[in-house]
């Protein structure tokens, strides 16, 4: 965690009807000085659609040799590596080569489109690869607390996120 960071904790009861995952996890998440609670929140989004008992959060947004979020095998290898944003190709190229599978979370349509348009033609050669848009409602800020009960519902791949207070629908766009 980083150094400054504001620590959030996450109870969140998932119910992924889609691949038949049921299970509840409590986490603890740093939010980095540079880091925006829209983005915490789409890491929590990213952890949620692919929630396993071997996926983590990693070091933060300042380390370079690491994803988001990650999921490795008992022997160290590295199934699952899962980005936020608009990498480089430099950096997609890393994580293909270092891991099983890559997904990118893209979540701001208005620096997503671009950067997809122009990276597009170099990311054919990827076959690891998996880019999904994330059609995030500014209301799921909202759900940003420092002490989080999340209901998580997934059923054709749309995700439901519920508190006590707030019911928020993300839809996922597959752009490759």
């Amino acid at each position: 965690m980083a150094t400054k960071a504001t620590i959030y904790k996450a109870l969140l009861n998932i119910a992924n009807m889609d691949t038949n995952y049921y299970n509840e996890h409590n986490l603890t998440l740093a939010l980095h000085p540079s880091e925006t609670e829209q983005r915490l929140m789409a890491r929590l989004v990213a952890f949620i659609l692919n929630a396993n008992d071997d996926l983590v959060f990693c070091k933060g947004i300042d380390q370079d040799d690491e994803p988001d979020l990650w999921e490795k095998s008992l022997d160290g290898d590295i199934q699952l590596w899962i980005e936020l944003g608009q990498p480089d190709e430099k950096r997609i190229k890393k994580a293909c080569g270092r891991a099983k599978k890559v997904i990118i979370y893209t979540y701001q349509e208005n620096m997503a489109t671009p950067w997809f348009s122009q990276i597009e033609g170099i990311l054919s050669r990827f076959q690891n690869l998996s880019i999904i848009h994330l059609n995030i409602d500014e209301e799921l800020e909202e759900l940003a607390k420092r002490g989080m009960n999340l209901q998580c519902n997934i059923s054709d791949t749309e995700l439901t996120l519920i508190d006590k207070d707030t019911s928020v629908c993300i839809t996922q766009r597959i752009c490759k």
